[in-house]
């Protein structure tokens, strides 16, 4: 791959609805945009600080269509309450598209799932707030954005950070800091697809991701989910696990995990390209479970095609020799560009210190909707 920027351009598959915005050839917070540059690095979405709405379509991968609130009015956050008036909840639950900021930081303490409706982009951008107690909850929801945001110390059954079931589609989660939640920290089950995960920072967790919940589900063979430039850091298990979904892994930095990196079970399809898989103690990257589709006679796990991936400190792939790379599904199928680095040290310390809520300032809004 050489040492350079890898940008897939596939023309046969190029997607009419792609952003009239300029390419997206790197992106990193302000604190961080003069180290990147020294050490010669490109990270997507340059672009999207630039002005408020800038972020709206510019998703790469499975997500890439989330406009969240782009047609909407802004509504401004003033208070820290779980609920009335100028809460978060309040702006969540409207039906009408709504670009949400704040004009507050601190903890909101959720004592109840915050049901996201459709056409919302939740935006930390200039802010600092942070969701405990309970988490997002995404149920038949559509375009929706959610950035610059922190999730830690969820309690309760059933509680996950985000989670989104069943049937909702177009999501973007990025630059979110995710940590401690009784459940998982992102759940997609039920039908939900088209989504990506970028730049946020997983810590101090079991079961990070899971992608399709039950081996019963078998409408979930629609599900495409793209995960990149993520930090796994510490945790456990599920950087994703996946049933019957079709998953595209780049550019991730996962490191000392306790049980396993990435899992396939029943039917999963996970393209994994260039990570950087780093291990603690358990030396086994890639986990295959077996487990029997509701419609289909025998049971059986799903494939993982590792491409340009980097295993250090003893990290054994663990790639099943009855994986058929063949049954394996390529991006390209579903979007024509996406951005890859070539794994390296140099990367490795980016998105450690690039991933997760970050200090950066609220952008301008040239909208005329404002």
């Amino acid at each position: 791959m050489g040492n350079g920027l890898v940008r897939y351009c596939i023309g046969r598959h190029e997607d009419k609805h792609h952003s009239n915005h300029p390419p997206i050839h790197s992106s990193v917070p302000i604190s961080a945009s003069s180290n990147n540059s020294r050490m010669g690095l490109s990270l997507p979405y340059s672009h999207v600080d630039s002005s408020l709405r800038a972020l709206a379509s510019q998703a790469e991968g499975c997500g890439r269509l989330a406009i969240g609130g782009l047609h909407g009015p802004h509504y401004l956050v003033t208070t820290l309450a779980d609920d009335g008036p100028g809460t978060l909840r309040d702006a969540c639950r409207r039906k009408e598209p709504l670009w949400i900021v704040f004009e507050v930081s601190g903890t909101i303490e959720l004592k109840s799932y915050l049901n996201v409706s459709s056409y919302k982009t939740i935006d930390g951008r200039g802010q600092r707030i942070k969701l405990m107690g309970k988490g997002l909850r995404l149920k038949e929801s559509e375009h929706v954005i959610i950035c610059n945001l922190e999730f830690e110390g969820g309690r309760g059954p059933d509680v996950d950070a985000i989670q989104i079931k069943p049937n909702s589609k177009h999501i973007w989660i990025d630059r979110c800091s995710l940590s401690d939640f009784d459940d998982g920290l992102i759940d997609i089950t039920r039908e939900s697809t088209d989504i990506t995960i970028s730049r946020c920072h997983f810590s101090k967790h079991n079961k990070t991701i899971l992608i399709g919940g039950d081996s019963s589900h078998t409408g979930d063979r629609c599900m495409r989910v793209t995960i990149h430039h993520c930090f796994f850091d510490g945790t456990r298990q599920r950087h994703p696990r996946v049933r019957f979904a079709k998953v595209h892994l780049y550019n991730n930095y996962t490191r000392n995990w306790g049980i396993y990196a990435v899992c396939a079970s029943v039917e999963s399809q996970i393209y994994s390209q260039c990570n950087i898989y780093e291990a603690g103690e358990k030396k086994l990257a890639f986990k295959y479970l077996s487990e029997k589709a509701a419609d289909r006679a025998e049971a059986n796990t799903g494939c993982i095609k590792s491409e340009g991936d980097l295993f250090v400190c003893g990290t054994q792939a663990g790639l099943s020799t009855q994986s058929h790379e063949t049954n394996i599904f390529h991006p390209s199928e579903y979007y024509s560009t996406w951005t890859v680095e070539p794994p390296s040290d140099a990367l490795k310390h980016v998105i450690q210190h690039c991933t997760g809520w970050q200090h950066i300032p609220r952008p301008a809004d040239q909208s005329a909707v404002a």
